[in-house]
């Protein structure tokens, strides 16, 4: 069983319980999926762009993306509807849990003069979007091979009803807001 998942259900729940007076274990709020979406806009110039973004995907989610297209067409982006411009994974169970524990305690970590993340990111419905600027601090990807320094946005669902349950639970499960 994963070490984060465990801790969730050993630990985390039971003080979650504790704080805000759930009369049930099922109301305690959990992690419901992990959304990890990489824009490339320059694949519209050259297509190669776009494989290399979703090789490396591959590589940092243990699971094959997911090639987005574009909904409408923008002349000025000389986008047309339907060009392939990015790729995203949605994550579950036991993936999810691995990636978040990975998140947390190597990745996070690693990003250049990291003070924590922002505890502004919530969306009002228990759910947090966080902005990642490299590719580079995930420890599978190769400093070598990478031809372009490529952000994501990582968005992680959770069943919480207010941002106040989702960022307790967050903290619990090891993400380093800001003080």
């Amino acid at each position: 069983m994963n070490r984060l998942k465990e801790k969730f259900t050993n630990e985390i729940t039971p003080s979650l319980v504790e704080k805000f007076n759930y009369s049930s274990v099922m109301e305690v709020p959990k992690v419901e999926k992990i959304v990890i979406n990489m824009g490339v806009g320059d694949a519209v110039a050259n297509a190669k762009n776009l494989e290399k973004a979703v090789e490396e995907l591959t590589l940092i989610s243990g699971q094959k993306p997911v090639i987005t297209h574009a909904k409408k067409s923008i002349a000025a982006f000389r986008l047309r509807e339907g060009m392939a411009i990015g790729a995203k994974v949605t994550l579950r169970g036991d993936r999810m849990y691995d990636f978040l524990d990975k998140l947390v305690t190597v990745s996070l970590p690693r990003v250049r003069d990291f003070r924590g993340i922002s505890k502004r990111s919530f969306d009002g419905r228990g759910n947090y979007t966080l902005g990642v600027k490299e590719q580079l601090i995930f420890p599978e990807v190769d400093y070598d091979r990478v031809d372009k320094v490529r952000g994501m946005d990582i968005v992680i669902v959770t069943t919480a009803n207010t941002d106040e349950e989702s960022r307790e639970l967050l903290t619990q499960l090891g993400m380093p807001f800001q003080k």
